[in-house]
């Protein structure tokens, strides 16, 4: 206890006052905690942080996601003025190397106004040294529904991991919300309610009804997903999600704490660490089609950048490239879309939502 970071400090004297904690907000504060939450107080990307996102892993995925976005404001009929909105952007590299790649549509870029949905200070002051100097207007908010209503395109790659998750064990009597609590040995624990969640059952999946006991199931109970649709709904408009997670839900501890480039203790040293769950893609897709918006997905990151061209752009980048530079390239092409240990063609994986009169986003299929 006496090295105890601040953050469990502080959770340790909210249990006292109010009892075991549950997972969703033991989450909630350990990244976003205004002193003490993990995003609030540090830059956790690339080499010297904690990990490393595709944004970081080569300018190709960004150019790449930019193309798709001009594809899609193409078939948006090319509105004069288009919200590009990012959720989560970390260091603002995506959208600088997207909003380079779609230097070579200087209609599309003349129509952007860039909204960015960050929460930490530390990466928002990052953001705004990648993204001096850009030819678009550039706006910062605290959270998504601020960005003003208008032909929009949402782009979210590593968000919805964020998110927090609450998390149900399932007993003979049926699902007990999992908690955080203080233990005997005064560590910090996970434990569950005394009582079933009332009617719980009834609102799951099959297959998440049909788990064996002790089975866990995780579920996210923010509105951003049917938010999402809302606007694009509203906005004729389209998004992109990039993350990794399950394609159909299912039970499954997803939780998770990552550090310096290993996994840690989800339970050790809050706020120092970052914490994830896989997204359930079905759960999301569900939240945003209920607002009438036509869903597509998921396909694996592999696929999705491949349909897109990434292998045509290697050999141009190649082609111009040091020698010293095509290992590089050919490196960071792997990583992006192999199957590989470390390599994330498979583990992430890609859904875009669009308005009914959009049609088909690009490298996507019904």
């Amino acid at each position: 206890m006496n090295d105890a970071s601040p953050l469990e400090t502080e959770i340790r004297r909210r249990i006292a006052v109010a009892g075991p904690m549950p997972v969703s907000e033991y989450m909630a504060l350990c990244l976003a905690h205004p002193e003490h939450g993990y995003y609030m107080t540090r830059d956790p990307l690339g080499a010297r942080g904690d990990f490393i996102t595709a944004p970081e892993v080569s300018q190709m995925f960004g150019e790449l996601i930019g193309l798709w976005v001009a594809a899609v404001w193409t078939q948006m009929g090319s509105p004069e003025n288009v919200r590009v909105i990012e959720l989560g952007p970390g260091r603002g590299t995506l959208m600088n190397d997207a909003l380079r790649a779609v230097q070579v549509l200087p209609g599309f870029r003349e129509a952007i106004v860039l909204h960015l949905v960050e929460i930490s200070p530390a990466l928002k002051a990052q953001q705004e040294r990648t993204l001096e100097g850009v030819p678009v207007p550039v706006f910062w908010h605290d959270g998504f529904a601020e960005v003003p209503q208008g032909p929009s395109i949402v782009v979210a790659n590593e968000f919805f991991d964020a998110l927090p998750v609450s998390q149900a064990v399932k007993r003979k009597d049926g699902w007990h919300e999992r908690r955080v609590e203080i233990d005997a040995e005064d560590k910090l624990a996970f434990t569950e309610a005394p009582d079933p969640i009332p009617g719980f059952d009834r609102v799951l999946p099959p297959a998440v009804r049909a788990a064996a006991n002790s089975m866990i199931f995780e579920w996210r109970a923010d509105n951003t997903g049917m938010e999402l649709g809302r606007r694009i709904a509203r906005d004729r408009g389209a998004a992109l999600v990039i993350d990794y997670g399950h394609a159909d839900s299912a039970v499954g501890d997803t939780l998770q704490a990552v550090g310096r480039h290993a996994y840690a203790d989800v339970l050790s040293a809050p706020g120092t660490v970052d914490l994830t769950a896989h997204v359930d893609f079905e759960a999301l897709r569900r939240a945003v089609e209920a607002m009438g918006v036509n869903g597509f997905g998921p396909i694996e990151q592999a696929r999705l950048l491949q349909r897109l061209g990434i292998d045509t752009r290697a050999q141009k980048l190649k082609a111009r490239a040091a020698p010293a530079v095509t290992a590089d390239i050919d490196r960071a092409l792997v990583r992006l879309t192999g199957y590989g240990r470390g390599d994330m063609g498979g583990l992430f994986k890609a859904a875009a939502f669009a308005h009914p009169s959009l049609g088909m986003p690009p490298a996507f299929e019904r």
